[in-house]
């Protein structure tokens, strides 16, 4: 080729994604990053080039096989065609929401995780709870950005709930107008360092983006009075470069995150309560009833909230369903079906 494949760490580009190309991939192919998502349409960059390509996925029929925002595709050099989607390092997914229950891709290749709330009616710890397990789940740095401070008689009550999600958790309290507030966050922007922002609609993700980038290409909503919830205002994935040469990931709000395939991540953020229930009587205490738990005795000594034991049975139960295989659904499903058939028939002989 005629660069250098170094040139490329401004996009991301490490000993990870070269490990996967050998010397005829380095003469036949561009690598090149996605940065925007849309409909109809992907846009990537590389070393000297910026162009749009029609949605890519993979062979092997995997739904997480398609391109998303974040991803590394090798381009043919002559033709300019995508030809492989790369292994990625981390991935963000969810399960869409309706009937067919879709594996949606959410961003990939991620460093650090800015999962942002405000200081205000918007602040919902079981929500918070969902973003730091995707991101325990994909390896990634998780940051509680708590925005609109400003707005609030006392943010640092909003900052000291967070904190108490996780140990060690890192939590930043700013006001995205005020330049001085958003010094912490500059480090983790870094040259060849991606950030995705993930957080509802209103909380102030866009705002906050212009303000690391010192810019107002993104549009902006006020939100509403009422009930100090947003509107949506980003309506697709993109990636923006920032001051410093990092990359930024804003997207559009999200109320419904649907966990799946995050069984890792659970155990990680929950895992005062996995250590409790390792001390357990029985290996396959339930904790509803069973005699000597030691997660219901935390419970009753005030040591473990049971709202948190609570969500996180309620995500337990979320994860594995929508972890679930359609086939593996449609089995017990029919089994279940066959169960209830069986009793009726029985009741029906006892009634004769």
């Amino acid at each position: 080729m005629t660069y250098k494949i170094s040139e490329l760490a401004n996009l991301g580009w490490n000993a990870f994604f070269l490990s996967q190309l050998d010397t005829t991939d380095l003469n036949s192919f561009i690598p090149v990053k996605v940065i925007e998502v849309h409909r109809n349409n992907l846009r990537v960059v590389g070393i000297s080039l910026d162009r749009t390509i029609p949605p890519f996925r993979s062979g092997d029929g995997e739904e997480s096989s398609v391109a998303t925002v974040g991803d590394w595709l090798l381009l043919d050099a002559k033709t300019l065609k995508p030809n492989r989607l790369l292994l990625r390092n981390s991935l963000f997914k969810r399960r869409a929401s309706g009937t067919g229950r879709k594996l949606q891709l959410i961003a990939a290749n991620v460093d650090t995780l800015f999962i942002v709330s405000s200081c205000n009616q918007d602040f919902n710890i079981p929500r918070l709870e969902r973003y730091l397990v995707i991101a325990s789940e994909a390896n990634v740095t998780p940051i509680i950005i708590l925005t609109k401070s400003d707005l609030s008689e006392d943010p640092e009550n909003f900052a000291h709930a967070a904190r108490k999600l996780q140990p060690g958790l890192l939590v930043e309290t700013v006001n995205s107008h005020d330049p001085n507030t958003l010094e912490p966050l500059t480090p983790w922007c870094a040259k060849g360092q991606t950030v995705a922002l993930l957080g509802s609609s209103g909380v102030g993700k866009s705002t906050l983006v212009n303000s690391l980038m010192k810019s107002s290409k993104i549009a902006t909503q006020a939100i509403r009075e009422d009930d100090d919830k947003g509107r949506h205002t980003t309506t697709s994935r993109k990636l923006y470069f920032t001051p410093q040469g990092g990359l930024l990931l804003d997207t559009p709000g999200m109320r419904e995150l649907q966990l799946t395939d995050v069984a890792t991540g659970l155990d990680e953020v929950f895992s005062d309560i996995r250590e409790l229930a390792e001390q357990c009587r029985f290996k396959n205490c339930e904790h509803n009833t069973e005699p000597d738990c030691a997660v219901l005795s935390a419970v009753d000594k005030g040591e473990l909230d049971a709202n948190r034991l609570k969500r996180w049975r309620k995500l337990l139960a979320e994860e594995a369903y929508n972890s679930e295989s359609l086939a593996e659904r449609h089995e017990r499903e029919r089994a279940f079906g066959k169960m209830v058939k069986n009793a009726k028939k029985q009741k029906q002989r006892k009634d004769f």
